[in-house]
This record gives structure tokens, C-alpha cells and sequence, in this order.
């Protein structure tokens, strides 16, 4: 490999580490005779972090100049310590086939700078798609990044040649994208994401009725939003997550805790922020139960409310402002109960419908289903375990949960500084 890409390499890939929405899920493209590589099943080769992010893909941006100057981003055109480079599709090309033969890789997720225009950027994107498709018969996993503003047309070709397609959000309200982003706002992005939605759905209604017909973007459609760099609160962000489920049919949001650059007074001063990891994560888990749990939004982050409880999760929560809903029995409750109990996830919920046919539930049953009996034990009922203090106090269970954890202690966090070592 020359050493002027191994170079590019080693300046995109690092800008390309911001973007969180690269996980694979959801392709289904299978190999040929004459092709390589495959993306069935649920992604490639299942590899995924426990947070559900792939672990084996290509992440790299075609190109880190951009006519942008968006403050969260690294490669913001006012930021003068940024080396500007670009691959050429053919360099990308052969990176990925590289990489691929050699293991290294089982797929490639490909973002850029706008370094002309939206159109001119997409184009070369697709150029690299194509070229791994249609020139080296490659059948493994693409997710290229949509360019907010891009044509129609384009965005077709994309969903035809990739796994899944994204367009990032980034800010969760328009005003506070306009803020930190002057040059971008909504329309830009939802008008492509309509684009891809309706692709997605069109593709479907064909595949009804002829299983010749093309794919477009099987994996779905996913975005990111940046948590920190704008003052919303949990509820607003979660809100406009909602909507984008329920409208964009969106396959997955993913949340990434702004991480300050410095060098931009739109932002956070890095001196004295603090990106606590504990909101994503618990943004990530409030998105799971509205996603998968069939929890409404109002249950999950109530009206007026700001942040999301940094002490209990989410779920959690919600049995504890709701106690006359607590303990729920096992042995009766239907499934759509026994999930939304704290401790319980859907496969225990379903484990414990399936033994309960067969016998009664009890107690020590449960810890072989994979039910979290720590946080469970104040919301269920088992013949042989009967907790008395939800329906009366459930400030003590609270208490009971979070331990000796004190609502304001320290939280971890992004660029905390570190704690004071003891004295010898």
C-alpha cells in the first residue's frame, strides 16, 4: 500500500470515529458464484459490540475538507489545525478490497465532508459503491452516509447499491442547529430522509409481488444525534427521536455525547465541560424501551420533565412513579406487563410465559431465566417471594436500589479529571 494512503488512512479514519450510526443490521445481500463477501442474516457476521456497534467495518470519510462550518465537527472549515486530504474512489476501492482479503474488514461505512456541494460529494460516495458492486462483484456490507441536500435521483442509486443509508440529525431542535450550523437546517435532512423512507417502502411493495426486484437500502435508514453541543434536555430529544420512529421510519437513533474540540465559542469551552457518558447511555436505554419495550413516550421521559433520572433506569423509573402498577405477578401478568417490569427483559418475559404453561413460577426459577433479580425483586410476585414496600414507600425502594449513591455524586464522564490519589 502506497504510503501517501496509508497517510489519508490515518487522518480519515480518525475524523471518521465522531460518527457513531455505523452499526450493521438488518442486510440481507447474498454471495454469488462470481462475487465475494455476503451480508445475511442480521449484519455481517454479527459483529457487534454490546452496545450494538459493528466492530468490523471500514469507517472512513471520503474526505475531511468541507465547505461547512458546523462547531461540533472536527472537520469544520474554520478549524486551521485540520491536515485537509481525500481519497480518490479508486484508492477507496482498493482499501476496501484490501482490507476485506485480509480478513481485516467484513464490510466499509463511507461518510464525507461537503467539499463542493451536496450532489457533487454524493456522486462520489456512489462512484465508490458502484465500482465495489458492479466492477469487483463485492456482496459484503455498505452504509454510506447520506449528504443532507442531496438529489433524488442520487439517493436512488445509493439505496440500490448499499446495505443501509443514513443522514445525521446531529442537533435535536432546528433552532439549536442553526446555532452551531448556520449554513444547514431541517430540510436538508428530512427531505432526504422522506426520499430513502419512501425507497424503502416502494422496494417492499415490489418485492410482494416479484422477489426478482431490486433491494433498496435493506438494513434501513439510521441517523445520529450529538448530545452536549446544544442546551435540549432528554425530553426534547426524545421527542423528536418519537417522531422520527413513528414518521421516518427510522431503523435505529443513535446518541454520541458531544466531545469539545475547542477552537469554537458556539460550543462548550472544553476547560469546563464535562460530557457525562452516563446521559447517553441513558438516553440509549430510554430509546430501547420505546423501540422494543412499547412504551410511550410520555411514560418513558413525562411531560414537563427535563433530563432523564441519572440514579435508576429509565424503566425504573417508571415503576417508581407509577407503585399502584407494582408488583406485577408472574404467574398471571400477560407479557406486555412482565416486560415492562425492572430486571426483566424480553427474552426472560417470554422464558417465563413459556415455564409457566408447564408449572408455577417460583422465585429461584427466575435467576436461571436471566431476570435481574436486584432491581426485579421490589416489582414482581412469586408464590415464594412477596415484596411489601412498593405499594407504600417508594422513596425507600428507591433507596434500596441506588444504595449509598448520593443524587449528586460524581457521575462518569468524558475529560473528568482524575480522582485524587490517597497519601501513602
Amino acid at each position: 500500500m502506497r504510503r501517501q494512503v496509508i497517510e489519508k488512512l490515518e487522518i480519515l479514519a480518525d475524523a471518521a470515529k465522531y460518527d457513531a450510526s455505523c452499526a450493521s443490521s438488518g442486510g440481507k445481500r447474498e454471495n454469488t458464484k462470481t462475487g465475494i463477501g455476503n451480508s445475511t442474516g442480521a449484519g455481517i457476521c454479527h459483529s457487534y459490540t454490546e452496545d450494538g456497534r459493528c466492530v468490523s467495518l471500514l469507517k472512513v470519510l471520503f474526505s475531511n475538507v468541507c465547505i461547512y462550518d458546523c462547531a461540533y465537527c472536527v472537520s469544520r472549515r474554520s478549524n486551521e489545525e485540520v491536515e485537509r486530504v481525500a481519497f480518490t474512489v479508486k484508492e477507496v476501492v482498493e482499501l476496501t478490497m484490501g482490507f476485506y482479503k485480509r480478513n481485516y474488514i467484513e464490510g466499509l461505512f463511507l461518510s464525507s465532508g461537503i467539499f463542493k456541494d451536496a450532489d457533487t460529494t454524493t456522486e462520489k460516495l456512489v462512484a465508490v459503491a458502484r465500482s465495489l458492486r458492479h466492477d469487483h462483484g463485492f456482496n459484503g456490507y455498505i452504509h454510506l452516509k447520506v449528504i443532507p441536500g442531496a438529489s433524488p435521483e442520487l439517493l436512488t442509486e445509493a439505496g440500490r447499491l448499499a446495505d443501509r443509508l443514513s443522514v445525521n440529525v446531529e442537533i435535536p431542535s432546528e433552532d439549536g442547529l442553526k446555532s452551531v450550523a448556520p449554513e444547514k437546517d431541517y430540510a436538508q435532512v428530512f427531505g432526504p430522509m422522506a426520499t430513502v423512507r419512501d425507497g424503502i417502502d416502494q422496494a417492499k411493495e415490489e418485492r410482494r409481488k416479484s422477489r426478482r426486484a431490486p433491494r433498496f437500502a435493506a438494513g434501513g435508514q439510521s441517523t445520529q444525534l450529538v448530545v452536549g453541543a446544544t442546551p435540549e434536555t432528554d425530553r426534547q430529544v426524545l421527542t423528536l427521536v418519537d417522531g422520527l420512529y413513528s414518521e421516518q421510519k427510522l431503523r435505529r437513533v443513535y446518541y454520541s455525547g458531544f466531545v469539545p474540540l475547542g477552537g469554537d465559542e458556539r460550543v462548550p469551552d472544553p476547560e469546563t465541560y464535562r460530557a457525562p457518558l452516563h446521559r447517553e447511555h441513558r438516553l440509549y436505554q430510554a430509546d430501547w424501551l420505546l423501540r422494543k419495550y412499547g412504551f410511550e413516550l410520555d411514560e418513558v421521559a413525562p411531560p414537563g420533565s427535563a433530563n432523564l433520572d441519572s440514579d435508576v433506569d429509565p424503566k425504573t423509573a417508571y415503576a417508581l412513579r407509577f407503585p399502584d402498577l407494582f408488583p406485577v405477578d408472574v404467574n398471571a401478568a400477560p407479557v406486555e406487563w412482565l416486560q415492562r417490569v425492572p430486571g426483566l427483559g424480553l427474552k426472560s418475559a417470554h422464558r417465563i410465559m413459556a415455564a409457566r404453561r408447564h408449572s408455577t413460577v417460583r422465585w429461584q426459577d427466575l435467576r436461571a431465566m436471566g431476570v435481574v433479580l436486584k432491581r426485579a425483586q421490589h416489582f414482581l410476585v412469586t408464590p415464594d417471594h412477596k415484596p411489601h414496600l412498593i405499594g407504600q414507600d417508594p422513596t425507600a425502594v428507591r433507596r434500596r436500589i441506588v444504595g449509598a449513591k448520593a443524587a449528586d455524586a460524581p457521575q462518569l464522564s468524558l475529560f473528568a479529571p482524575a480522582p485524587p490519589q490517597a497519601a501513602a
